[in-house]
């Protein structure tokens, strides 16, 4: 692990609701990056490209396509992980301590929400405890976020969410997946920064569909 990642602050803001100075925080990140992680500057350059041309309805539109309603994935990252099950609260119970002992303020969001976690990586004071919630929580999440944003999965749950609410929101189909862009540069700063090995980069299979087809079913019993 590299002895600052106070940049892991800045690379949150990527993932807040966008509003007004958004433009300006996204090149802020990709500033930080051109200078200190290349490979993931030239991933990020059609985000940054991207929120520079759209205006603030259609960044809130897309953001809310992918992350909220009839989302393609979650940035709750026990969510992604584990779903309802037990071990998304046991993981809330301990990030919600390290938040707290920390000092790093969650707002309205939960413990395990990505920006939150995000900002209190440079906060902790345990490294030891910062390399296991990457390796073992940020890192995993992110792969299985990235993979949702592939056409079978999209399809899946377009399926899915027509039969839940017999329509689809509309989409731009142009930029629809273009935050899959903004997870693949944070995985690459960490793999950077942290020096993710191969038996820590093992496939996982996207779960995100299979929580929200549960919970749906726990809802209709």
């Amino acid at each position: 692990m590299k002895n600052s990642i106070k940049h892991y602050s800045l690379i949150a803001n990527l993932f807040d609701y966008p509003g007004e100075g958004f433009n300006e925080k996204v090149r802020e990140v990709q500033s930080c990056l051109d200078e200190q992680y290349p490979e993931a500057a030239k991933l990020l350059s059609s985000f940054t490209n991207f929120i520079s041309e759209a205006n603030l309805i259609t960044q809130q539109e897309l953001f809310i396509r992918s992350f909220d309603v009839q989302a393609v994935t979650t940035l709750d990252l026990g969510y992604v992980m584990f779903g309802d099950d037990y071990k998304r609260g046991e993981l809330l119970v301990n990030l919600n301590r390290e938040h707290r002992e920390a000092g790093n303020d969650c707002g309205s969001e939960l413990a395990d929400h990505l920006p939150n976690v995000l900002r209190l990586l440079p906060k902790m004071k345990d490294g030891y405890i910062v390399e296991e919630l990457v390796k073992r929580i940020i890192a995993p999440s992110l792969r299985r976020m990235i993979r949702g944003f592939e056409p079978e999965q999209i399809e899946l749950k377009d399926k899915f969410y027509k039969k839940k609410h017999k329509t689809i929101i509309d989409r731009p189909k142009e930029h629809y997946t273009i935050y899959q862009k903004t997870l693949e540069v944070l995985l690459k700063v960490l793999e950077q920064d942290f020096t993710l090995t191969n038996e820590e980069r093992k496939d996982e299979s996207s779960d995100f569909l299979k929580n929200i087809v549960t919970e749906d079913k726990l809802e209709g019993t």
